[in-house]
């Protein structure tokens, strides 16, 4: 399979950067991500496509990572007991998700072919806002397939580091799985930590949106400071999610302990 057989080139005219039709959907998009954090790009790839890489998953799924865990909205998995037992670092939230890794599927699945071609690359810095981004050279990052059976759910959390985050969905589950998202949670200069409280103990509903994510979407969202989760999924069909990591520079490797907490790699002897 060719990328030109996975990307729906004609709703998503991305192989010429020079033309009018390139520059209105990446400026449109970009619009849409600085006003609302996210931006979702429905039927981005054919149904074959899409089929060949829920299929992948499926094979590889027995040696996916079982990451189980307890955790605050920051990602850590102790709290902070000078706090209040009601402050954002101190509550607690269970999650659950299936995590393959780069290397844990085949080069030729369509997932892998979309994120190495340069105009889906180029594409992705225009929405961004960058001039230009490379390919994660990580054993275990560059891509993955995000899997979630019944029970399986992504508790609410800032992104660490990302300045963004880009998802394809590849197969929804039957009910549940909602990628939910609050934003403008926070900002660089103001943790807003009673507001985020109100997010995490459910006190302000209005402020969730669902984004919607149905299956061939393409999603790219900025949750540093936007506040997201997936809610349990339920029913026989495995949620399927690829999810790309694109950086500033070239070289970029990941964290050794990072890889050991996600992917369940051993980390080598220092």
């Amino acid at each position: 399979m060719r990328p030109e057989e996975i990307v729906n080139l004609d709703a998503y005219p991305i192989m010429d950067p020079d033309s009018p039709a390139w520059s209105d959907l990446v400026g449109r998009l970009r619009r849409e991500l600085d006003e609302r954090q996210y931006v979702s790009l429905p039927d981005f790839i054919l149904p074959a496509a899409r089929e060949r890489a829920v299929a992948d998953a499926l094979a590889a799924l027995p040696r996916a990572h079982h990451n189980s865990s307890r955790r605050n909205c920051y990602l850590h998995r102790q709290g902070d007991p000078s706090l209040p037992d009601d402050h954002p670092r101190n509550i607690m939230l269970e999650a659950s998700t299936r995590m393959l890794a780069y290397d844990q599927f085949p080069d030729d699945c369509p997932v892998k072919l979309l994120y190495h071609w340069e105009p889906v690359r180029r594409m992705v810095a225009g929405i961004v806002g960058r001039d230009r981004l490379f390919d994660n050279e990580d054993p275990c990052q560059p891509v993955n397939l995000l899997c979630y059976e019944t029970g399986d759910r992504s508790a609410w959390h800032f992104d660490s580091v990302n300045a963004f985050t880009m998802t394809l969905m590849l197969q929804a589950s039957e009910s549940g799985g909602d990628f939910e998202m609050a934003p403008n949670t926070r900002t660089d200069d103001d943790e807003n930590h009673d507001y985020v409280r109100r997010v995490l103990l459910g006190e302000c509903p209005e402020d969730v949106v669902s984004v919607a994510r149905e299956a061939g979407a393409l999603c790219i969202f900025r949750g540093c400071n936007s506040l997201h989760r997936v809610s349990p999924v339920a029913g026989p069909s495995t949620r399927v999610m690829g999810v790309f990591v694109y950086e500033d520079e070239p070289g970029i490797v990941g964290d050794p302990e990072v890889n050991a907490t996600v992917y369940g790699r051993e980390v080598a002897p220092g």
